[in-house]
């Protein structure tokens, strides 16, 4: 059985769909009209006392006969042009548009149509239509860049990788040269592992693959084991750590995915602190919320690129490039989307930034 394509138009031929609409008037009027002036002769005939004779009959129905025809005729042309300005019209500016979209143009939008008679259903086709092209556009440009960015940030350890592993192989290599080399190797190796492990996480996040599994939990002791495990790095560094924690703070969410905010977090404050910089993490409670503030000293951010922190492979600082791929803190906004709390950030250039998160207290909360 030979199947007909989505988008094919399956029509009658143009001249038996005139045809079809015009023997539909001419029936619809045949019958009006006769019932018209069936009643009509019979009042007349009633009230004047007028005998109705065969000629007379037989010249009205002639009569009535070529009216029903011309009016049909009539319908079918007034009904013609309707649908070519009222139907045909946006209908073609529609198809014309899709096709374009079907094309990979984007870009393309629909004006409304405005016309004596009523196209609201027409007009709020083209808006959702006007919406779907701006949402295809923002997810083809989304995923245009991602690639590019996924490819740039692959190629780049890679090539250390390369490059360290050409010289580990050349001869005559002193003990401290083959140690630094494969160092190096294996820093970058980890440092790919963890960019793949991101763009994995991040995409299950964004379709909707991970779900929150919602349990009651202390915040406080969930901050100070996330704090604990980064001891070994604020200790190479020599930072100074400052926590004030409010105790038996309890929360209601998914206790693995608010570590990946937290890890994400304090790993930015130690990665880009100065040595013997300051970092500090402080919870407190202000009425149904639970407010944490990771902050440090460190580079600090300017306001333009304040506005891209959260964005997928954003880095403002390029100098600080090597240090991270750009996807922690998308990662972050994600997962703090996902549990319904709020994420802002306060900074200036050369005196460090501030991260404040804000999450609803649980209600079973002793």
């Amino acid at each position: 059985m030979k199947k007909t394509p989505i988008g094919t138009k399956v029509s009658w031929p143009r001249w038996l769909a005139v045809l079809r609409r015009y023997f539909s008037f001419f029936a619809l009027t045949a019958f009006i009209v006769s019932c018209c002036m069936i009643l009509f002769l019979r009042e007349l005939s009633s009230a004047a006392d007028v005998e109705l004779t065969e000629v007379v009959i037989r010249k009205a129905s002639i009569l009535t006969f070529l009216n029903v025809l011309l009016l049909s005729l009539l319908f079918t042309l007034l009904d013609a042009v309707r649908r070519k300005i009222m139907v045909d019209r946006p209908v073609r500016r529609i198809i014309t548009a899709a096709e374009k979209i079907m094309e990979g143009d984007f870009s393309v939008r629909i004006q409304p149509i405005y016309s004596l008679g009523s196209m609201d259903g027409f007009n709020t086709i083209i808006d959702y239509f006007n919406r779907m092209a701006e949402e295809l556009s923002g997810t083809e440009t989304l995923r245009t860049d991602f690639i590019s960015n996924v490819s740039h940030e692959l190629k780049t350890p890679l090539a250390v990788i390369q490059n360290y592993g050409n010289m580990l192989a050349q001869p005559g290599l002193s003990e401290g040269q083959r140690r630094e080399y494969a160092e190096a190797i294996t820093d970058t190796s980890r440092r790919l592992a963890n960019l793949i492990t991101n763009i994995l996480k991040l995409n299950k996040l964004e379709n909707q693959q991970i779900f929150p599994t919602v349990r009651t939990y202390s915040l406080s002791e969930q901050l100070c084991e996330c704090f604990l495990s980064f001891e070994g790095a604020w200790d190479a560094k020599n930072l100074e750590i400052e926590t004030d924690l409010a105790e038996n703070v309890m929360v209601d969410t998914d206790a693995e995915l608010l570590s990946l905010v937290w890890n994400n977090l304090f790993s930015n404050a130690i990665k880009f602190t100065e040595p013997g910089g300051l970092v500090s993490l402080s919870l407190k409670t202000e009425g149904s919320l639970a407010i944490v503030t990771v902050s440090d000293t460190g580079c600090g951010i300017s306001r333009e690129t304040g506005a891209h922190i959260f964005e997928k492979f954003y880095q403002g600082d390029t100098s600080h490039a090597i240090q991270g791929n750009g996807l922690g803190l998308a990662l972050v906004k994600r997962v703090i989307d996902i549990i319904g709390a709020e994420i802002s950030v306060e900074s200036e250039v050369g005196k460090g930034s501030t991260f404040i998160v804000k999450l609803k207290r649980s209600l079973h909360e002793s």
